[in-house]
């Protein structure tokens, strides 16, 4: 099972359709980007969607990581981040909370499959940022 749920995250990140989502999720995210207020309630609506999910497994992993760049984005903690780069992670944030799906959600063992891609796919373009949040994260902790 987890053999065939990894060959499906591996075939939709190649999907164009998920690439279009992501880019048609763009001008929402600037919007949730310029007010403070909603997108705090996008990402509690959000935390609540993930706690259901009895496992995320390892591609939604990195979904509070993301969750926790945005919010320290939003308050204006942590800004060294590229606009674009950001734009990406909130489209896929967006993505993810979308009933609307490429694969809905409802499907049993595979329904967050397509979640899954998208936040693999956006990984990919901007895992150096997302380090360097890590980083500056770990070392205010200390």
């Amino acid at each position: 099972m987890e053999e065939e749920i990894k060959e499906k995250v591996e075939e939709l990140q190649k999907d164009e359709k998920i690439s279009g989502q992501i880019e048609q999720n763009k001008s929402e995210a600037e919007d949730l980007l310029k007010d403070k207020k909603k997108m705090e309630h996008f990402l509690e609506r959000l935390e609540k969607k993930l706690s259901k999910i009895p496992f995320a497994g390892k591609y939604l992993a990195d979904v509070p990581v993301l969750i926790s760049l945005v919010k320290a984005y939003i308050d204006k903690d942590y800004t060294e981040i590229p606009m674009g780069s950001i734009i990406a992670i909130v489209s896929a944030l967006i993505y993810v909370l979308s009933p609307i799906d490429i694969i809905p959600d409802i499907i049993p063992g595979f329904g967050l499959v397509d979640d899954a891609a998208v936040i693999a796919l956006v990984y990919k373009l901007v895992h150096d940022d997302i380090t360097e949040y890590k980083v500056w994260r770990d070392t205010k902790k200390k």
